[in-house]
């Protein structure tokens, strides 16, 4: 990947613009405290309202007492100071706050800290984005997470690589299917480079779930399960995704050379819409051959005759 560097930037602008980056978020961390902290009445967490109650909301050091964190640590927090904050306090200050995931999320990020105890991510996949799936056959498309986990996917990708609807729901998952099932790795051309891509784009996305046990459970299960990945994981290797061509070996119609898109459904780390157009008029040919395939086989178990299959996430 090849860098910009502007003319006449130095390491001390750099460091900062950090600083400015930082001292913002930390102002705005200040303002989502105390802008949480005025919703709650005394009475939603338990506390007598008084007499003389002139702050909207709660007062510091009821959060402070709530949360069992110190009234000058915390008030520290609502001016902006330039203090580490551990998980275990910002979750006591979640809970305090009573805030919901999303509320919960943006806390931590602006923390600039990794959250221990993450909400799961939505498994889901609404029926409006299904139907979208159908809509773009012949092209195969799927709708995956950040781990790589299948959701769902229409008729042409199930045969794209593999019989899909063959595979045990907690075995969708393309890095655990590149690493370990033949023939969905007999189908990548350029396998080699594929996976080795694959894992630097997977330890990439992790550092924002570090945390997590389902990220390291995965990890953990491809370490036993193949020598090859242990070998790739271990050179550390990051990539940032991005679309590009690729190049599949179709096993009954042939080379299939597509041009690969994300469209992100959510936060930029949630699950995505990926989709494949084919990048030659000979590409397209095969895929609508593909398309008959699937449509003569039928849906596979546990679809519905003319539905996108959705599929469980790997289990980790």
């Amino acid at each position: 990947m090849v860098q910009e560097v502007t003319a006449g930037a130095t390491p001390g602008a750099t460091a900062e613009s950090r600083s400015a980056g930082a001292e913002i978020r930390r102002g705005e961390l200040a303002a989502f405290l105390r802008s949480r902290r005025e919703r709650i009445t005394p009475e939603q967490v338990g506390l007598p309202r008084g007499r003389r109650r002139r702050t909207p909301g709660l007062r510091r050091e009821e959060v402070a007492q709530l949360s069992t964190v110190g009234v000058t640590w915390y008030t520290w927090l609502e001016q902006g100071r330039d203090i580490h904050v551990s998980a275990q306090v910002l979750d006591a200050i979640a809970r305090a706050l009573i805030l919901d995931r999303s509320e919960r999320a943006h806390l931590f990020a602006l923390a600039g800290t990794v959250d221990p105890s993450p909400a799961s991510e939505c498994t889901g996949v609404p029926q409006s984005l299904r139907r979208m799936l159908e809509q773009l056959e012949p092209f195969p498309a799927c709708v995956q997470n950040s781990r790589f986990d299948l959701l769902a996917y229409n008729r042409t990708y199930r045969l794209m690589m593999c019989d899909l609807d063959k595979v045990p729901p907690e075995d969708r998952n393309c890095l655990w299917l590149a690493f370990t099932h033949d023939e969905w790795r007999s189908s990548l051309v350029d396998r080699d480079e594929t996976i080795r891509l694959m894992a630097a784009k997977f330890r990439a996305v992790m550092a924002e779930h570090v945390a997590e046990p389902a990220w390291k459970a995965m990890v953990k299960r491809l370490e036993d399960a193949s020598a090859e990945f242990r070998e790739i994981w271990a050179r550390h290797e990051v990539v940032r995704p991005g679309d590009k061509i690729k190049v599949y070996r179709q096993s009954r119609v042939g080379i299939l050379r597509l041009a690969s898109t994300s469209l992100w459904t959510g936060p930029r780390q949630g699950p995505k819409l990926l989709t494949y157009t084919p990048a030659d008029a000979e590409t397209h040919e095969r895929l609508e051959r593909l398309h008959a395939m699937a449509l003569a086989e039928g849906a596979g178990a546990g679809a519905d005759p003319g539905s996108t299959a959705e599929a469980a996430p790997a289990a980790v």
